[in-house]
């Protein structure tokens, strides 16, 4: 079959050339390769010599020679140097093969093959550089012709893939890949080969020639021509890049750890609750490392017990065997069919066997994996389960501070990447730091439960009550976190069915408020037993306050040292100075004592917010008391206001929080306050909650205490007030009084007792006092019974002798009554005792020790 060569053959690359020598030893015939060798026409070289047309002069002696031979009849084979006409006499070097001829009459005659030698050399070095590229490239290299089968590999491919280079020819991707992979291959070599658009970096997975093992291969991709442009095939240059895929692997394990990490340090923690907390860190780690997971915390922790580190641990398996009581607090599943439960399975679920429910308190055996990584503080891994669901679980103790405070389970199901030892490490910091916040919040709760414990106390305990008086109050603190401040109120009883309503308000809050608040509140009740009037009890606490911020409790000093005049205050002492002056304890209050019989109530004020009153059918006023100095600064007394109140009038007390804030002035917050005391009346527990709820308190930023007081007042048929002379038939007349009073109150049960006190307090007024005498009966939630006299001196109870005639009558008084005690007006004093209403019940005797004490 006859075919042209296409352009770009070998022979276009070799330049093969052929002339004939006739027997004259002159060209007869010259081919197109040689004029195009030979830069030299047909027509110019027929018929010239050769040796004189191509050969250099000092080598054409031995030309002629050699051609001489060649027609004698002699083959030959050399090197043959000639000059290359057109190239400026630059000699060419051509390798001649000479076969001897005959011409049509017998002559002797040769054809000369010609060969540029440098054509050779080129072809030469190219096979050769092409052949070192193949076959010592530490890559695989392989050709794949049209066909898709290999048509060469070099030695490193056959290396990977097994026996020799010549074994790999004819074979195909399928022989090498798995069956995905090679169609994939395949699919790339077709669209190769059809549109000439090389592929780089194709990665491929499978397994090595007997081996077990996935290696990952990237794959560069290239349609090869021939010299005439003709698709051959397309070559492919192979990488095993497993070592880099699994350094990359590795990399972007480490990136999702530490993401993972991060993302746990924003999200867990941000709640003070435990179970709050225990959920946070399942939604950082499912599904971002695990499948399943499950919190367990010991029960002693959310029950509050104050237990010593390690106390939580699980006891011996002869103390009953087991982990100690742990609540399941929190799961979480990224499987859909997956049941929350399936985390601790350790077989096929039975009812007896299912992991503990969402809130239910359990305890893990002695020997199970939970049970000993919740003893010695480190991870294990838990089997999975038989059903085949659950691949591999890992049981973290939760430790803070060396403490163990529960356990989370991490699981990942079959299909995932079981866990490695960077797994566990980042198991055990997740576990780390949800524990540190879980034992935080457990701190937390702790002090704050008993910083409530503390504001109870110092706050009045329920709705207080009082003689003539409706009272309601509200305590918000300022501190959201620890629901404590320096802000108080109390309602205090005074004798007489008399009342001190008292609110304040320590500079600063938090803790350390809510204990000066402690300390001053106590010092205002202590002053108002003593029954002071107001301006006295806010002096006496005045000094109690000044006496709060000192080491010794007393008043500070600044004194500079030295004995010659007035020198600079040395270092250390002006450091003690402001550690004095960081504790000193500054406070306002307003101190009232209201008197249900008279419906007047006495105000003091130590730099505190005015008291409001409104009174039936007016609007809501500001009472005028004139605000002192607040408390802990000294020097400046303290006024008194007194005013009389309307029946039903409305008495509010607050303090600053109620009024002010940084959007408004105090003005302003005192006009709304106003206007919202002017509103339709309502009940007092609904009229404190409309004036919280309407005025613009911006509760957080300050405490706020509100005590509101509606006025009663005793009606006059609960008073009985009569003035005796001072005569001896008065103890005579007193008793009398008491008993009409009390029979026309019902109080029959009463009548002996009173009887009998009255006459020893009218007796005691007569002997000892001055002035006309004043009896006075009250009846409220309790009789009170008052004597006043203008004498100054007060009574005082004591023992009498065995052979005094008298002085018992106190002794008395205080056996036979729930109270008594005396205290100092503006024209004498008063001494009253105080009997429980009658309750059905007979009234219990006195004893045989209590009457022997009065002798």
């Amino acid at each position: 079959m006859w075919q042209s060569s296409p352009p770009g053959s070998i022979y276009d690359y070799i330049r093969v050339a052929s002339f004939s020598i006739g027997a004259d030893g002159l060209i007869e015939q010259w081919s197109r390769r040689a004029a195009g060798l030979f830069g030299m026409a047909a027509d110019e070289a027929i018929g010239r010599d050769p040796v004189e047309a191509f050969m250099p002069i000092e080598l054409r002696s031995d030309g002629h020679r050699r051609v001489g031979e060649i027609l004698d009849g002699k083959e030959w084979t050399g090197l043959v140097p000639f000059r290359m006409p057109g190239e400026g006499g630059a000699h060419g070097l051509a390798e001649v093969y000479v076969m001897p001829s005959e011409t049509a009459r017998g002559e002797r005659a040769a054809l000369c093959i010609v060969v540029d030698v440098r054509a050779l050399r080129r072809i030469e070095t190219d096979l050769a550089a092409s052949q070192a590229i193949f076959g010592q490239s530490p890559f695989g290299f392989v050709l794949f012709g049209t066909d898709f089968t290999v048509v060469r590999a070099n030695q490193r491919f056959a290396t990977v893939f097994g026996g020799a280079a010549d074994d790999h020819r004819g074979r195909t991707v399928d022989d090498y890949l798995p069956a995905p992979e090679a169609e994939r291959l395949g699919a790339t070599l077709k669209r190769v080969l059809e549109t000439g658009e090389s592929v780089t970096d194709l990665q491929l997975v499978g397994p090595t020639p007997g081996g077990t093992g996935r290696r990952h291969w990237s794959m560069n991709l290239y349609r090869v021509h021939s010299g005439a442009g003709r698709p051959v095939g397309v070559a492919g240059l192979a990488t095993d890049v497993t070592r880099r895929h699994i350094a990359a692997r590795e990399a972007a394990s480490a990136r999702r750890n530490l993401a993972l990490l991060n993302e746990a340090s924003a999200r867990i923690g941000n709640s003070l609750d435990l179970e709050t907390t225990a959920r946070e860190l399942l939604d950082v780690a499912v599904p971002g490392f695990c499948d399943l997971a499950a919190v367990d915390l010991y029960q002693g922790l959310l029950t509050g017990e104050e237990a010593a580190p390690g106390s939580w641990a699980p006891p011996h398996r002869e103390s009953g065997g087991g982990s100690a009581e742990l609540r399941r607090v929190a799961h979480a599943s990224a499987v859909a069919d997956a049941l929350p439960t399936a985390v601790a399975g350790s077989g096929p679920p039975s009812p007896d066997d299912l992991p503990p429910a969402l809130g239910s308190v359990h305890r893990f055996p002695f020997g199970s994996p939970c049970a000993v990584a919740l003893r010695s503080g480190r991870v294990e891994d838990v089997p999975g389960d038989d059903m085949g669901f659950v691949q591999s679980t890992l049981a973290v103790p939760m430790v803070a501070h060396d403490t163990v405070v529960g356990l989370v389970q991490f699981s990942r199901t079959k299909g995932s990447e079981p866990f490695g030892e960077r797994d566990r490490a980042l198991a055990t910091e997740l576990a780390a730091r949800a524990a540190v916040c879980i034992d935080n919040a457990r701190l937390y709760r702790r002090e704050h439960e008993r910083a409530l414990i503390l504001q109870r106390s110092l706050l009045p305990p329920g709705d207080p009550e009082a003689a003539g008086l409706d009272i309601a109050c509200r305590y918000l603190p300022g501190n959201a976190a620890t629901e404590v401040g320096g802000d108080w109120f109390d309602v205090i009883e005074l004798p007489g069915h008399r009342t001190a309503l008292v609110v304040g308000d320590v500079m600063g809050r938090g803790l350390r408020a809510a204990v000066a608040m402690g300390e001053l509140r106590t010092a205002v009740r202590t002053l108002a037993l003593l029954d002071l009037e107001p301006a006295e009890v806010l002096s006496a606490l005045d000094e109690v306050a000044r006496g709060l911020g000192s080491p010794g409790g007393g008043e500070r000093s600044e004194g500079l040292g030295g004995s010659g005049g007035a020198q600079w205050p040395s270092r250390a002492a002006q450091r003690s100075r402001e550690a004095d002056l960081s504790e000193v304890y500054l406070a306002t209050c307003v101190y009232a004592v209201y008197d249900p019989v008279t419906r007047r109530c006495t105000f003091a004020n130590a730099g505190h917010m005015p008291p409001a009153v409104v009174e039936p059918g007016r609007p809501a006023r500001l009472i005028d008391v004139p605000p002192g100095m607040p408390l802990g600064v000294g020097g400046e007394p303290f006024e008194e206001v007194e005013v009389e109140l309307a029946e039903n009038a409305l008495l509010t007390l607050y303090t600053d929080g109620l009024v002010e804030s940084r959007d408004q002035t105090l003005d302003e917050g005192l006009d709304a306050l106003r206007t919202v005391l002017t509103g339709p009346q309502m009940a007092l527990e609904d009229a404190c909650d409309f004036v919280l709820s309407t005025l613009d308190t911006r509760h957080g930023e300050d405490d706020i205490a509100l005590l509101m007081a509606r006025i009663q007042g005793l009606p006059g048929e609960a008073v009985g007030d009569w003035t005796l002379p001072r005569e001896p038939r008065s103890v005579g007349r007193a008793r009398e009084l008491a008993r009409s009073q009390l029979m026309a109150w019902d109080l029959d049960d009463l009548v002996d007792t009173t009887e009998l006190l009255v006459s020893e307090l009218v007796t005691n007024a007569l002997r000892y006092g001055e002035g006309e005498i004043r009896l006075r009966l009250l009846r409220d939630r309790t009789l009170v019974c008052e004597v006043w006299d203008a004498g100054l001196v007060q009574p005082r109870r004591r023992r009498a002798r065995d052979t005094d005639e008298g002085g018992r009558g106190l002794q008395l008084v205080g056996l036979l009554s729930a109270a008594w005690g005396s205290r100092r007006t503006p024209r004498g004093k008063t001494v009253w005792f105080e009997l429980a209403l009658p309750d059905g019940e007979p009234a219990a005797e006195l004893s045989v020790e209590q009457l022997l004490s009065m002798y």
